[in-house]
């Protein structure tokens, strides 16, 4: 139990540092796509995503009833903002709706891979690859 608990301040350690992170020019992305196909994180990231994000914000980050399209969240989102909402949650409560996102910097299939998942909505939002399963570049 000692050793999960490590493991996981850890991961949050590493997706924090990681936050911190800025590109080196500002239009550098964090995805490639070559041809029609995506790196090898971006895809990981789609696989990432359909297990911890689809149930709530929908297929390819499209958003649900209840959860917002991610693919226009990123156009006004920072990467800072994208990772400190995913680690830390985030609760918006009106008189008219309450909306809350969990934390999810201790759910290792998430905090480990933070960055391919990004990489892949960021690729969606872009325009870059279209819905659905994409195609990765050899190697």
């Amino acid at each position: 139990m000692r050793f999960a608990g490590m493991l996981a301040a850890g991961a949050i350690t590493l997706a924090l540092g990681m936050a911190t992170q800025q590109p080196a020019h500002a239009e550098d992305k964090p995805y490639q796509v070559q041809d029609g196909k995506v790196d090898r994180g971006t895809y990981n990231g789609y696989r990432r995503y359909g297990n911890a994000c689809e149930r709530c914000h929908g297929q390819d980050g499209a958003g649900s009833s209840f959860a917002p399209n991610l693919t226009e969240s990123l156009k006004r989102l920072s990467h800072e903002q994208f990772m400190e909402v995913v680690i830390n949650g985030r609760q918006n409560v009106t008189s008219s709706q309450q909306s809350v996102m969990p934390p999810f910097g201790q759910v290792e299939d998430v905090v480990l891979y933070i960055e391919d998942i990004y990489a892949y909505l960021k690729a969606r939002s872009d325009g870059a690859i279209g819905p659905g399963r994409p195609q990765r570049m050899a190697n």
